[in-house]
Order: C-alpha cells, then sequence, then structure tokens
C-alpha cells in the first residue's frame, strides 16, 4: 500500500510540472504570436506607405539629368557635358572639402585669366612660393597655406 501511494504521488508530482510547463510554454507561445503578429502588421503598413508613396500618384518627385538641359541654358556653352563625364569616371571631382568658389578664389590668387593646364600651374606655384615663403618674407605661414590649398584645388579641377 506505501509504495502504490508513494507511486501514486510521483506520478502526480510529474504530471503536475508537466501541466506547470506546458500551461506557460502555452502562455509563452501565445504571447509570442501576438507580438509576432503585431510586429508583421506594422511593417506590413509601414511597406505599403511606403509603396504608396513611389506609386504614380504625382506627390513625389523626380530628378532626371541630360546634357541637353545645360547646353541650351541663356546662350552659355561653357559647360561640356561629355567632359563632365569623363570628370566622374575619373573621380576628379573637387570632392569634399571643396567648395564651389574655391576655383575662382584659387585662379584669382594664381593670376590666371582662363583654364589652365597642370604645367601652368606647378610653373606658378613655385613663383608664388618664392614669394609667399615664410623664410623670405614676413607674410607668415598663412599665405603659403593658402597657396598650397589652392594648388590642390587647381589640380583636381583641371587635371
Amino acid at each position: 500500500m506505501a509504495q502504490l501511494i508513494s507511486s501514486l504521488i510521483k506520478w502526480a508530482i510529474f504530471f503536475g510540472i508537466l501541466y506547470l510547463i506546458f500551461t506557460n510554454f502555452g502562455t509563452f507561445l501565445i504571447i509570442l504570436f501576438i507580438l509576432v503578429s503585431i510586429s508583421y502588421y506594422i511593417v506590413y503598413q509601414f511597406k505599403k506607405k511606403i509603396r504608396e508613396a513611389s506609386s504614380g500618384n504625382g506627390q513625389h518627385f523626380k530628378f532626371t539629368f541630360n546634357g541637353q538641359d545645360f547646353s541650351q541654358a541663356n546662350g552659355a556653352n561653357n559647360f561640356d557635358f561629355n567632359d563632365f563625364q569623363e570628370q566622374f569616371r575619373r573621380g576628379n571631382f573637387q570632392g569634399a572639402g571643396t567648395s564651389f568658389g574655391e576655383v575662382p578664389k584659387a585662379k584669382e590668387f594664381f593670376g590666371f585669366t582662363s583654364d589652365p593646364t597642370k604645367e601652368e600651374i606647378k610653373k606658378r606655384y613655385k613663383e608664388l612660393a618664392r614669394k609667399y615663403h615664410p623664410d623670405i618674407n614676413d607674410h607668415g605661414d598663412e599665405l603659403m597655406q593658402q597657396l598650397n590649398h589652392y594648388k590642390d584645388v587647381l589640380l583636381k579641377a583641371f587635371p
């Protein structure tokens, strides 16, 4: 009789533990399913809004560019689209750190009135380096730093 009671207690404990595991696990699965469903719904709605915004409803902006847009503007034919594409392909842009207004400033600093060649830039740089070198003049280091910076700007702009 004691063995039967002991066996029943063991089985009761075993099934009690199974009941606790599966009821808590079941609750965990239900909560997990609800969270996944809510997340999926939020992502679905977000994607739907993006799709609607990019559809042809006329409320989005689309930029297109071709060289023809610049060739007839104001009668100025200074822009050569093929040269632009070549510069882009080679990566010879004025890049980060060089603003659009620096090329004219650099040309003015060097004394160029037209677009210089690489050799002209180097020749004029040597002349100005002799003029602005801090060991020769009392101008300090500022003019030499400015000369070096503008040399880099011109070499990038006119390879």
